[in-house]
């Protein structure tokens, strides 16, 4: 397994205003569905699926790769509720990867045959 211990990450984005960090500090609206002392799970402004939840840290983390402890209790989070429906869960890192809030943020998308719902690398919906 190759040494990552001194692989640096890519730069941050531009500090900006941080909508989650709002949320989790009770400055912005929310519909959370579940809390946690680490993590939230809300559910997002626009939902694809019904069902259709964010898992958010508590902890201000830009995406999934800059703190691995908070990136696997969110997903420990989000394997959780993720398991007992069928789903995508997904992350993105960075803008060129479709990353739009730079706060790590877990999608839980549940999924049923027929729902129409096209993957971003498939060319057609399920």
């Amino acid at each position: 397994m190759p040494d990552t211990t001194s692989v640096r990450p890519p730069p941050l984005p531009e500090p900006e205003p941080c909508v989650f960090c709002e949320i989790v500090g009770g400055r912005a609206p929310a519909d959370i569905l579940h809390s946690w002392d680490d993590a939230l799970a809300i559910v997002p402004l626009n939902p694809v699926t019904e069902g259709h939840l964010l898992v958010i840290p508590r902890t201000h983390v830009t995406d999934f790769g800059h703190d691995p402890q908070v990136s696997s209790a969110v997903m420990r989070r989000a394997a959780r509720l993720a398991a007992t429906r069928w789903c995508n869960v997904i992350t993105s890192r960075g803008r060129v990867a479709t990353q739009t809030v730079f706060h790590l943020h877990v999608h839980i998308v549940p999924r049923r045959a027929g729902d129409g719902l096209a993957l971003p690398w498939s060319d057609r919906a399920v």
